[in-house]
């Protein structure tokens, strides 16, 4: 199965992991509609895309309100006649501690992700399910919605979030033939660029060279153009019956995540009182959760050079 003739929306694919999925999608067939909130980046993409003899086209606009989600999906069928895909990828960051972060900062990420997401599938889930399409969504998510990252408060609720409602909206559209999964991206971005751990990988990247096997192996990280391949395929007619998933991507290796589920379940009798948990908790449940991403330790000749 191709995407040949197939139209998909990627929001934010202006640069990055958005351009990846806009990119890989027109390569496999598909029209592509790119967004971006930057003219010149949204320009640019498509002139990617078309120079390598794929279809595209661009709404520039800021992912979060309706109006935006409204113009994304009416260009895609006043432009292409139809739409089969939509992938929800439009993001910020502004990283601060929780008692650093203001109001502003965290209405800011959780409009674009959280919002954007919600107002852009409601758009298009709603256009389907009027004309029979049985399209596929898949919407972004991070290991930082999974596991939790310092300073990231309102960029892991929005990505805690989606996923959440990929979960759900799997239930509310099975009927209409809809998919929707979550995609866990691992990939050198302008992020992860700034991190020291990864930096002997980002600049193998930059050079144009594959990067060291430790981190496309061991860890799971790679290039943008990694995390396409799943992206493309779950917007697919190939990955009809696959819905409600998330699945990890990155470097050499490809994941599918749990959904939450109890560890541990003890019953007492009459239940759970205050005195009962003082006195038993840490015996009845057994090892507690970890939080954040664990990395193994960096080989010594992929250490980051130290600060100049």
């Amino acid at each position: 199965m191709t995407l040949q003739g197939t139209v998909a929306i990627v929001t934010g694919s202006g640069q990055g992991l958005g351009l990846a999925y806009a990119q890989e999608l027109a390569a496999q067939g598909a029209s592509v509609v790119v967004n971006d909130v930057d003219q010149a980046a949204a320009d640019a993409a498509v002139a990617s895309i078309v120079d390598a003899g794929g279809t595209a086209s661009a709404v520039v606009a800021p992912v979060g309100p309706t109006e935006t989600a409204k113009a994304l999906v009416d260009h895609a069928y006043e432009t292409y006649g139809r739409l089969d895909a939509l992938v929800t990828n439009a993001g910020i960051l502004r990283d601060r501690t929780l008692w650093k972060m203001t109001d502003a900062d965290f209405d800011a990420v959780i409009d674009v992700h959280l919002r954007g997401t919600f107002t852009c599938v409601r758009e298009a889930a709603t256009r389907w399910r009027e004309d029979g399409t049985a399209g596929h969504i898949v919407c972004i998510g991070s290991p930082t919605g999974q596991r939790g990252n310092f300073g990231q408060t309102n960029y892991a609720a929005a990505k805690a979030g989606i996923v959440g409602m990929v979960r759900t909206w799997a239930l509310e559209l099975k009927k209409a033939g809809i998919t929707v999964n979550a995609v866990i991206p691992v990939a050198a971005t302008a992020m992860t660029k700034t991190v020291p751990f990864f930096q002997k990988a980002v600049e193998a990247d930059e050079r144009g060279e594959a990067m060291p096997d430790f981190f496309r192996k061991e860890l799971g990280f790679g290039t943008a153009a990694d995390v396409a391949g799943i992206v493309a395929f779950l917007s697919s007619d190939a990955a009809t019956g696959i819905t409600g998933q998330v699945v990890g991507a990155g470097g050499d290796r490809l994941q599918l995540w749990s959904h939450p589920e109890a560890v541990t379940s003890v019953f007492h009798d009459g239940g759970w009182s205050y005195d009962d948990l003082v006195d038993g908790f840490a015996g009845a449940v057994g090892e507690m959760q970890s939080v954040g991403e664990k990395f193994p330790p960096l080989p010594d000749e992929l250490a980051p050079e130290p600060a100049k």
